[in-house]
């Protein structure tokens, strides 16, 4: 028995929900920092409010993905994982900006640190079972396609998140502006709008799409041996550790190149709206507060949905590309426009002129995306599919726990308090990530690609 084939539109709809979370991903990334800020975080302490996320994906997706490999409900193998994930996203998207409502209890920074805490973990339980299901549910030549389909709904989903406040204030006049200590009612609204989406993204999956049953998957021709289904019966939750060594050499070389995509996103998430306002805007550090500080962080989410909306398009052409150039060559080449869109953040005369940044930017993101996962699915075993993708999510937590214990401390004692430096070392990072490309083994590399 063989998977069937499905069509574009079965496609779309299995990864659908995945739009709902990356817009709910996308407000956290382009506002978390701005409001961390306006509830009285420094600067330099950002990226260690910002550690949580990456510990938590660190706990959560291998144990996630070796318990969604091993659940069978009546909801399936993998949906009731995101189910679960999203609906504790919607509960953190809602109460993070309205922390100052909780000070009774303890101080909005805190409250708002803890929120933060939530959304990450449930993206991390929601994400994982969404990478493991376009691998359950496809055949091994429709694999590039299922994960670039998936690119583009995450673009999709991610500029609706990162204009949201924006085009509430300038194209609906809800208020932008604020008191010292207040989020503004425009990302307010935009968060709740955002949890609701992403709540009815998921349930278009759940109700659209179904999974292979065990019993189908046994008679699957790339299924283990008889032997091998009896000893990971056996198998238990600390196995883990065990795969986490024999992980398949494909998996190695892509890790490092992880490592350094990855670096460079976190400090980017991070840094992108003190760096502009101070360095483009021509605000002091201090500032958290004013009216243009207000207006840049709204452009910073307008320039994260550029290069969401750049990586929603590029990744209609990734399959095409990838069986012109290969998959590493094509994630190569991405990668060194996204580190030369970063590095030229540097030298941006205004703030429209960022655009052009974020072209790069959005063209490295659809590549990070898509590439590993799509290299990644066919080196390793089918039945440890959930747990490995999990593992893999190691290589992208483990960099940003790394940026966000540092990055704080080199913007200050480093880089003389300026963050615009973060960004420059986050465009050399994927220089470096596109570099080590090269090493990477394919042994999942469609025919043609090879002809070519």
């Amino acid at each position: 028995m063989q998977k069937r084939t499905l069509s574009f539109w079965e496609i779309w709809n299995m990864s659908f929900g995945f739009l709902g979370i990356q817009l709910g991903f996308a407000l956290q990334n382009a506002n978390a920092s701005r409001i961390l800020q306006i509830f009285g975080a420094d600067v330099h302490e950002l990226s260690w409010f910002w550690l949580v996320a990456p510990i938590t994906g660190l706990v959560i997706q291998p144990i996630i993905g070796y318990y969604s490999d091993r659940t069978w409900t009546r909801l399936g193998r993998r949906r009731p994982f995101f189910l679960a994930g999203a609906l504790m996203a919607a509960a953190g998207l809602i109460l993070m900006p309205n922390a100052d409502l909780f000070i009774a209890i303890l101080p909005s920074l805190w409250i708002g640190a803890g929120m933060l805490f939530v959304m990450d973990a449930s993206f991390n339980i929601a994400m994982e079972p969404f990478r493991a299901l376009v691998a359950d549910n496809l055949p091994s030549d429709q694999r590039t396609l299922g994960f670039s389909i998936q690119t583009v709904l995450i673009g999709i989903g991610a500029v609706v998140g990162s204009w949201l406040p924006y085009v509430l204030a300038n194209w609906f006049n809800i208020s932008n502006r604020t008191v010292a200590g207040e989020v503004p009612l425009n990302l307010l609204l935009s968060f709740v709008i955002g949890a609701a989406i992403l709540v009815i993204s998921i349930l278009i999956t759940i109700f659209t799409t179904k999974e292979y049953s065990p019993e189908e998957l046994e008679k699957m021709d790339d299924q283990p041996s008889a032997n091998e289904v009896e000893a990971e019966k056996k198998s238990s939750l600390l196995d883990i550790f065990t795969d986490f060594k024999n992980m398949p050499f494909t998996m190695r070389q892509l890790a490092l190149v992880q490592f350094f995509s990855w670096f460079g996103l976190f400090g980017m998430w991070v840094f992108s709206t003190p760096a502009i306002a101070h360095h483009v805007y021509g605000l002091p550090l201090s500032d958290n507060s004013s009216e243009t500080y207000q207006d840049a962080g709204d452009w910073v989410g307008v320039l994260f949905g550029v290069y969401n909306a750049v990586s929603a398009v590029f990744a209609f052409f990734l399959p095409v590309i990838a069986l012109k150039l290969g998959r590493k060559s094509t994630h190569m080449f991405s990668l060194v426009l996204g580190g030369l869109g970063l590095l030229s953040i540097y030298i941006a005369p205004n703030e429209y002129w960022l655009l052009l940044s974020m072209v790069g930017v959005g063209i490295g993101w659809a590549s990070i995306l898509a590439m590993p996962y799509a290299i990644l699915a066919g080196s390793i075993p089918p039945r440890k599919m959930g747990v490995y993708m999990g593992i893999f999510n190691f290589f992208i937590v483990i960099p940003q726990i790394i940026n966000a214990i540092i990055g704080g401390p080199m913007v200050k004692y480093l880089y003389g308090g300026d963050p615009i430096y973060a960004l420059v070392t986050s465009g050399v990072a994927f220089l470096i990530a596109a570099v080590l490309c090269v090493r990477i083994h394919d042994v999942d590399e469609p025919v043609v690609a090879k002809k070519v």
